[in-house]
């Protein structure tokens, strides 16, 4: 089918279109799905624990609220590249030295070597490390959306909720009904910040090991030659760079109206100034 449209275009038009949609670039494309998995994944994961960390922020009990201002601000201050490699290599190396202790002798863990025998080895797959992957952006963009919560939490005016108190409302319902409904008017503008930083963030799949489309487009703009053909292209990067630009502009676009459409539901029947 897709042969057949493509010569059709050629004999209309004499643009020759087999090129960009030989094997490679059909694999280039189908890589897309990482990138939208991992932002939605790793949005997913970090709503959880930015409501988690939020809750401890504002927790009466002072370890769990040390807890929550220890997770925003230690996580924020580490730079995400450095975040992103730590996490999955740090897990990977963990699971490798419980393995020890069933898979290796006394002297081979004595041995000093990593990791201390071969049957210790944890190979993993692609799924492992895009799953490594998404946590790794939930916790990091988790500890921005915890504090975008609570702001937004204590941003709710406290009037309103004293006057649910003296109709009778009780504490659960003022919290659910009142509290947690308003937040979100608030919370939406800082949470679709964090959102387009989750989102350009998805660049870093190929650091560990994920042939997204940011390492695809790398190997086929890269020069190729062909021992029978000789120079096919030279470097064509730049070219497949800007079509990642256009694509993830694209994505805020669509994000931008998304964020927008949440904030008129969130805001409706509610006087909030902008």
């Amino acid at each position: 089918m897709l042969e057949t449209i493509l010569q059709a275009i050629t004999a209309t038009t004499g643009l020759d279109l087999t090129y960009i949609f030989n094997g490679k670039h059909l694999a280039w494309y189908a890589s897309v799905r990482y990138t939208i998995f991992a932002a939605f994944f790793g949005a997913a994961l970090a709503l959880c624990f930015g409501v988690i960390g939020a809750a401890a922020k504002r927790s009466g009990f002072a370890p769990l609220r040390w807890f929550g201002n220890l997770y925003t601000t230690m996580v924020r201050g580490i730079p995400d590249v450095l975040f992103f490699l730590f996490f999955p290599l740090a897990f990977e190396q963990l699971i490798e030295y419980l393995f020890s202790f069933s898979q290796c002798t006394a002297a081979e863990r004595a041995g000093g070597g990593w990791p201390p025998c071969t049957a210790a080895q944890w190979y993993l797959s692609t799924t492992e490390y895009f799953l490594m992957a998404c946590v790794s952006l939930g916790i990091v963009y988790g500890a921005f959306a915890a504090n975008v919560i609570h702001g937004a939490m204590g941003a709710v005016p406290r009037q309103q909720l004293e006057a649910a108190r003296a109709f009778g409302f009780s504490s659960r319902q003022i919290f659910w009904r009142f509290h947690v409904r308003q937040m979100w008017a608030y919370a939406l503008p800082g949470l679709s910040n964090v959102w387009m930083l989750l989102l350009k963030a998805t660049s870093l799949l190929s650091l560990l090991q994920i042939a997204d489309i940011v390492q695809w487009a790398g190997k086929l703009g890269a020069a190729n030659y062909f021992p029978r053909a000789g120079l096919v292209h030279g470097d064509w990067r730049w070219k497949y760079y800007v079509v990642l630009f256009l694509f993830y502009i694209l994505l805020t676009l669509i994000s931008e109206k998304i964020f927008d459409y949440l904030q008129r539901r969130a805001s409706k029947g509610m006087a909030i100034e902008r």
